[in-house]
């Protein structure tokens, strides 16, 4: 009961990459960059085990972004000329590839992440990739011009991916959604099924993470903008509870969420965001334990897993450790109080 796991992104070693940035530039390259994102992921494997941790991650060290960690792999997209690009509904502008032909995969994504991690970890193994509406919503289209389009092809190629990291023993692949708290019409009309071709044929589990971004000024300007309550989950989640994946991942404390929206998750796992991303201050596991109970009054227990409200990578290092040590605190809390 309320097993521990992280959404997907961890900080990058100062030696890796630089610190503090959502895009950051790598410090090698070559051999001596693979070697550092191995040796990064066997880090960071070994905090989150070290800190409780019940299902673990690579925590992304081998990927510059999120979503563009995945794109890099794939033909059809122009990277050498960028484009600067409103994303998120313009909530603010980032450089992005263009897609200029038909889309498909040079070849594995992540089969070197997966490899290391499952030899490393008895744990139970996530692995992350970019949901399909949330690449398309940060890529400049030149040539498909039709976003659900787009979206059907990119879910095939993650598809391809996911079924490969199954094969390796991956035990939850999970696909990350920001998008889907912007574009919530497009949500019902084409994006779970995307979802649902991403993850056609797959037995492990599955999962979909919507939070309301990274910890940066642009997205904690835009939550202070959505005034006392965030209603965003309420027009997705019916939609959510009746599709065909396992587990939905959320962001919950210090947010204006109701938690009562909850409830629409019916027959899913839901995984509680727990951890405030986007502050330094680090939960005490008073905190995190009185937001799980919180939750376990909208959730069947058995379907709670304990979370990060987002990814970690613009993190300080030392912040992020004591924060999955207080999130592992905090579950190890509300299972005495629970049980």
């Amino acid at each position: 009961m309320f097993e521990t796991t992280i959404a997907g992104s961890l900080p990058k070693p100062s030696w890796l990459a630089e610190p503090g940035k959502l895009w950051p530039q790598w410090k090698l390259a070559g051999e001596a960059l693979d070697e550092a994102k191995r040796d990064a992921t066997l880090v960071w494997l070994k905090t989150q085990e070290d800190a409780g941790i019940d299902v673990v991650g690579d925590g992304e060290q081998s990927r510059q972004h999120f979503v563009h960690g995945f794109l890099e792999s794939v033909e059809g997209l122009d990277f050498q000329h960028k484009v600067k690009m409103g994303i998120r509904n313009n909530r603010y502008e980032a450089m992005v590839p263009v897609v200029v032909g038909a889309v498909r995969l040079r070849g594995r994504v992540h089969a070197t992440e997966a490899q290391v991690a499952r030899a490393h970890t008895t744990r139970k193994l996530k692995i992350t990739m970019p949901g399909p509406m949330t690449m398309v919503d940060t890529v400049s289209d030149s040539h498909y011009r039709d976003k659900a389009k787009l979206a059907m092809a990119l879910a095939e190629l993650l598809n391809q991916e996911a079924r490969a990291l199954e094969a390796q023993g991956v035990d939850v692949i999970q696909f990350d959604e920001p998008a889907f708290n912007v574009y919530m019409d497009d949500v019902k009309r084409w994006g779970i099924e995307a979802l649902h071709r991403a993850i056609e044929g797959l037995k492990c589990r599955t999962a979909v993470h919507i939070c309301y971004g990274y910890g940066i000024q642009a997205n904690i300007d835009w939550k202070n903008s959505l005034g006392s309550q965030w209603r965003q989950y309420e027009e997705i989640f019916p939609a959510l509870a009746k599709s065909r994946l396992d587990q939905v991942s959320v962001e919950c404390m210090h947010s204006h969420v109701p938690m009562s929206l909850l409830k629409l998750l019916a027959g899913k796992d839901v995984l509680v965001g727990a951890i405030d991303v986007a502050t330094d201050r680090v939960e005490t596991a008073e905190e995190v334990a009185g937001l799980i109970a919180e939750a376990a009054k909208y959730v069947p227990r058995e379907s709670i897993l304990a979370c990060t409200n987002c990814g970690m990578a613009p993190m300080k290092r030392e912040v992020a450790v004591a924060k999955l040590q207080a999130l592992s605190a905090g579950a190890a809390l509300a299972r005495e109080r629970l049980a």
